[in-house]
């Protein structure tokens, strides 16, 4: 199943090989876009299937995406498995009733963080503080992948366990084996994500 995703988001488009210039300003060999799933319905249950599969034994009341990308993944898991989800505002309105964190819920109450991909851990980190000041626990994040560039570790520090459905290495390993990817470019990423750890 995890083999036939990679694949799949390979098919798509999701993950690239190439040159790209990130937010930072590095150049990267590899790019992934998982906001391309949307329009991939089948794919995009596929995903919140296999991490609700991460997930599915831990204990939580209620789901909260990181916005945006990972807000469809939330819902899906949600609708899928009849479990209540909150959103965080990425900003929130100077009007109304001025809230940071969306939906149903009581103090005290668990909340599993859903990322669709994880690198340093600071966008997690920043949908974790809002909900802790609503007096909200969070203890787990899942996400698709982890890019092996800290932010397992960085999480860990703070007390947050990260459950990953597959790392950059098993996606590399799975795209060579199928032929997809030759050796060259796989031993640039690694060698890449290994100098920008963070």
């Amino acid at each position: 199943m995890k083999n036939h995703l990679i694949l799949d988001l390979y098919r798509i488009g999701a993950i690239k090989f190439g040159e790209f210039k990130l937010k930072s300003g590095i150049l990267s060999p590899i790019y992934i876009d998982l906001r391309v799933t949307v329009s991939y319905p089948k794919i995009l249950k596929a995903i919140a299937d296999a991490m609700w599969e991460k997930v599915k034994d831990l204990s939580f009341d209620s789901i909260c995406g990181v916005p945006y990308t990972a807000l469809p993944i939330a819902t899906v898991m949600s609708i899928e498995h009849n479990k209540p989800m909150v959103m965080r505002r990425k900003e929130v309105k100077d009007y109304g009733l001025r809230k940071a964190i969306e939906g149903a819920y009581q103090k005290g109450q668990s909340i599993l963080v859903v990322e669709d991909l994880v690198t340093s851990g600071s966008s997690v980190l920043e949908t974790i503080e809002p909900l802790a000041l609503e007096g909200l626990v969070v203890k787990d994040v899942v996400v698709l992948l982890d890019r092996e560039q800290g932010g397992k570790k960085h999480l860990a520090e703070k007390g947050y366990t990260l459950q990953a459905v597959f790392t950059i290495s098993e996606m590399l390993e799975v795209l060579e084996k199928e032929g997809t990817l030759d050796k060259v470019i796989v031993d640039k990423v690694k060698t890449f994500i290994k100098q920008t750890q963070v």
